[in-house]
């Protein structure tokens, strides 16, 4: 393993030498300063916060601690050792792993394979697996978070939280890859996990704090204070300062964040401004059934905003993706503006009026590599084209309008939008149905999935510029408390059926546990 070390300077005297510490780090794309002298440092066994907006340089300066960016400057020290970290390799031959936040699993291989992939030792012999021992192997790890995972399972046949456990016993394998005491990196862990999976992986991180270092990010503030010792804040690419949990609040953070107090009406409940509904839904389903759900009945009004909430298995992602033609079913109508829709494809249900903003942004809502113009105009190509041919300053003058609008932070319309921040990505999607112009139902699955505060209270306010507009929504929420601060109305799912609805009136909403008692 080729890996230059330099003795720190801070490794004398009694100055205490941290697990991991960074110093100046400066990392510039074109246009884009995203790290800008950043300094932070673990302590030996301590749980470290890290909070920041999306595009305060969170995700960069996490890509540099695991060999997949080289900074412009700066230095990064590993318990007292300077280190030039140049690959995934070198950071685990440090001691250094890391869970992503957007899965880096191999969908056809199985857990196991997935778990041990790159440190099979003695699950590989004469070039060949021994099942047993990779599966024994795969099970040790999965045993610590307590998840009863199939270790011989195919990847791509697991859900997307059960792939965020195997993402984290994978890491944990890095016990077994480093004579040094680990640093784990968990980016935005509990993104897709039920309430009994995080307190779970909570637990395990307390427990790998007592031979380990961990660096916890989490969108979550609350979840930031609960599991972590300290939390250092990132803004504009700097380090603006340290927290120490013990007495903090999430408004804390917040101000740190963003350099303002945030508030705790960030949903803005603006049901009041639609005025009455019309007597006629602008969504009506009778007896949907599919393969995961059955004879589900649902009404949607025009400007209305309808939460469907459930336990994990409950049906209702499913429900939403048949709902936009990517998911069959095998029963029931679906009326959408007084006509009845056929929905085969998605092609059919774009036709018809209906958007939908997946949970899976990077994989299912954007095209990486593609421009943000490309993204922003993909579903409504006449929007940019005068006949079969893009007409570029009609395509420049539509995006650089909802560019402003929106305060999507890009160098420029031409950017990749895979360079841009987590919050600036979603804008852009949502931006998509914007542009369209007639979207009649909109279809937002866990909306604001690994977004900040300040991102996420901008992905609020235009769910509701879209409600008050006529647009009919059904939102996944990405907890209960989002549930019922942006829904008229919340329709409870429970195996695979619509069970209960619950009205949320301004001033009269219920409470994340009158749900719960409908979910289970």
């Amino acid at each position: 393993m080729s890996t230059d070390l330099q003795k720190g300077p801070d490794t004398t005297g009694a100055a205490p030498v941290h697990a991991l510490e960074v110093r100046g780090l400066v990392k510039h794309y074109p246009g884009v300063k995203a790290l800008d002298g950043v300094d932070f440092h673990v302590k030996q066994h301590e749980v470290l916060g890290l909070a920041g907006e999306n595009g305060a340089g969170k995700s960069t300066l996490l890509k540099a601690l695991v060999g997949l960016v080289k900074p412009d400057g700066g230095d990064i020290y590993v318990r007292g050792e300077k280190v030039r970290l140049r690959s995934v390799v070198e950071a685990a031959g440090h001691g250094i792993g890391m869970v992503f936040q957007e899965q880096s699993l191999v969908p056809n291989l199985t857990a196991a394979e997935n778990i041990v992939l790159g440190s099979e030792a003695a699950g590989v012999r004469g070039g060949l697996y021994r099942w047993k021992t990779m599966r024994a192997l795969a099970q040790e790890q999965l045993d610590k978070i307590g998840s009863d995972i199939n270790p011989l399972a195919r990847t791509d046949t697991l859900t997307f939280a059960e792939r965020q456990m195997v993402e984290i016993a994978k890491v944990l394998r890095i016990e077994q890859r480093s004579q040094h005491a680990p640093v784990i990196i968990l980016d935005e862990p509990t993104s897709v996990l039920e309430s009994k999976e995080i307190e779970t992986l909570f637990a395990q991180v307390r427990r790998l704090k007592e031979f380990a270092s961990v660096v916890f990010v989490s969108h979550r503030l609350d979840e930031v204070l609960d599991v972590c010792d300290r939390v250092t804040v990132l803004r504009g690419g700097q380090s603006v300062g340290d927290v120490a949990t013990a007495g903090a609040v999430p408004g804390d953070l917040h101000r740190m964040m963003i350099g303002s107090t945030g508030s705790d009406d960030h949903y803005h409940d603006g049901a009041s401004e639609r005025g009455g509904k019309p007597l006629e839904p602008m969504l009506s389903i009778r007896g949907l059934s599919g393969a995961t759900f059955n004879g589900v009945d649902l009404d949607v009004h025009a400007g209305e905003i309808v939460g469907i909430v459930g336990v994990h298995g409950s049906g209702r992602e499913d429900v939403c993706r048949a709902l936009f033609g990517a998911e069959p079913v095998s029963g029931g109508e679906v009326t959408l503006d007084g006509v009845k829709l056929a929905l085969t494809s998605t092609r059919t249900a774009v036709a018809a009026g209906i958007g939908y903003v997946p949970a899976e942004r990077k994989i299912e809502g954007m095209v990486g590599p593609m421009s943000v113009a490309d993204n922003m105009t993909l579903t409504k190509q006449k929007s940019r084209c005068s006949g079969p041919l893009v007409v570029p300053r009609k395509q420049a003058t539509l995006v650089d309008g909802w560019i402003e609008r929106l305060s999507i932070r890009t160098p420029n319309r031409g950017t990749a939008i895979q360079r841009l921040s987590g919050g600036n990505q979603q804008k852009v999607v949502l931006a998509r149905w914007l542009v369209a112009g007639d979207i009649k139902l909109l279809l937002l699955d866990h909306p604001t999935r690994g977004l900040d505060i300040g991102a996420r209270s901008e992905v609020y306010r235009l769910m509701r510029e879209l409600a008050n507009s006529g647009v009919a929504t059904v939102l996944l929420a990405d907890s209960l408390e989002e549930a019922i601060g942006m829904s008229d109305r919340i329709v409870v799912m429970s195996d695979g059926r619509a069970t209960k609805e619950v009205h949320c009136p301004s001033g009269g909403k219920p409470t994340p546990l009158d749900l719960v008692k409908e979910m289970v």
